[in-house]
């Protein structure tokens, strides 16, 4: 079947259509975006602009009418931080449901870490061991640690790079005293969050997963992502430490000039970086591996696994060993 997922993010909303049969990988068939940046769009109360609610319900008219043209036989839509932390997020969720006939679900904090764990857990499998992500979005910074398919501890904390740039950052470059304010803010979030997850134990792999945890890599050095999702590329805390004192000199213009940087983004890879190095500092990672899968493909994996059960075969069959039903 044709599936589309349909991703409201607080940087991009992106529809990608997937062509899935059982056991199948989650390969794009097609990709349509935009990069919505709906943080942009927050007032003084932290309330989304009647602007930004309307260019968010005409994307995702857009959206679903090219999920329509391309075939699609099901849609899933899911909202994240910027819309669950939006003092108005459940008007503008029915703003666009009414609208659009697209009904936008929204995931919490804790869901968005355990969903986007259990893609981590496919990519690398089981031989991965205890499994450590860190995912660092627009609006939120998600951790979770585990040995299985879901999470033994999955934990949402509000240090998005687009968020922190815009409360703390307010100039081309940052200045000496708001950087120190960003670390010692970050820092302080962090510190119950790491707890929780240290209490879980040493992971064996941490990965990273993101956009931003994907250019941070770039910037030190990563494969581009010319060379495939196979080609290893680990991102060392020795490395992006250096990198971050350098990006706290660079203005954005500069950043958007580094490898993996796009212009869009380049103003919040500052606070990416001190994120990213501060969670792995605090949590002894020395080393993180970029995981090309996310939320979205734990979404799609997920709705996989509950389409193609056949409850007939699967509860019923008889025991190879016993010859009784299991």
């Amino acid at each position: 079947m044709r599936l589309g997922v349909l991703d409201v993010g607080s940087n991009t909303v992106h529809l990608l259509l997937l062509d899935v049969y059982p056991g199948s990988q989650p390969v794009p068939y097609a990709s349509h975006k935009t990069d919505l940046r709906l943080v942009r769009y927050l007032d003084a109360a932290g309330n989304i602009s009647p602007e930004g609610r309307d260019a968010l319900t005409a994307f995702v008219t857009e959206a679903r009418d090219f999920a329509a043209e391309n075939d699609a036989e099901d849609l899933l839509a899911f909202a994240t931080s910027a819309i669950r932390e939006a003092g108005n997020g459940d008007a503008v969720l029915e703003h666009v449901q009414s609208h659009s006939g697209v009904n936008l679900i929204e995931i919490s904090g804790d869901q968005e870490a355990a969903v986007t764990f259990s893609a981590v857990r496919r990519w690398f499998g089981w031989s991965a061991g205890r499994i450590l992500d860190l995912d660092i979005g627009g609006g939120s910074f998600e951790m979770a640690i585990g040995d299985n398919g879901l999470p033994a501890a999955a934990v949402s904390v509000p240090l998005g790079a687009a968020r922190l740039t815009r409360r703390l950052i307010h100039g081309e470059a940052a200045l000496p005293s708001e950087t120190k304010r960003l670390r010692q803010h970050v820092a302080k979030v962090l510190a119950p969050a790491v707890e929780t997850i240290g209490a879980v134990g040493v992971p064996t792999l941490t990965a990273g997963t993101s956009k931003s945890f994907r250019s941070l890599a770039r910037i030190c050095g990563a494969a581009p992502k010319g060379e495939g999702p196979y080609v290893p590329r680990p991102m060392h805390l020795e490395d992006l430490r250096l990198w971050t004192r350098r990006m706290e000199a660079m203005t954005a213009t500069e950043r958007a000039e580094l490898p993996g940087v796009s212009v869009n983004r380049a103003a919040q890879m500052l606070a990416a970086g001190i994120v990213a190095e501060s969670a792995m500092s605090m949590l002894g990672v020395e080393t993180v591996q970029i995981c090309p899968w996310a939320l979205r493909e734990g979404v799609i994996l997920r709705r996989l696994d509950r389409l193609h059960v056949d409850p007939d075969v699967v509860l019923n069959r008889p025991s190879e060993i016993t010859g009784k039903a299991v």
